[in-house]
């Protein structure tokens, strides 16, 4: 019955894996939600910044999209982020830009 055990710690790590996946993805969904909400508007399509809806990002490709995350705009109130953004969370930032609500 070895292979049991391995067959039930190989499923425990796959759930813990998606559990961890699903809780990155909230946060990731609050922190623009929260963070860039605040400027951009609460269902992101506009407010003392433009609206970052996936239609409205569509016209970005990824590098000028962290560009813009990472380093701000000079002279509009987009600040930057670089020094506030952890591993990964740049990237999960433009794919939930780019997918909206339906992620």
């Amino acid at each position: 019955m070895p292979w049991l055990a391995s067959l039930l710690m190989l499923t425990l790590l796959m759930l813990t894996g998606a559990t961890a996946q699903a809780e990155e993805a909230r946060d990731v969904e609050r922190l623009v939600r929260q963070d860039c909400g605040s400027c951009h508007g609460l269902t992101l399509k506009g407010g003392l910044g433009p609206a970052i809806t996936p239609e409205a990002v569509a016209k970005y490709d990824d590098e000028t999209l962290a560009e813009i995350i990472l380093d701000g705009v000079p002279d509009t109130p987009m600040p930057p982020w670089r020094a506030l953004l952890g591993p990964g969370e740049l990237e999960a930032i433009i794919a939930y830009l780019r997918k909206g609500e339906s992620q």
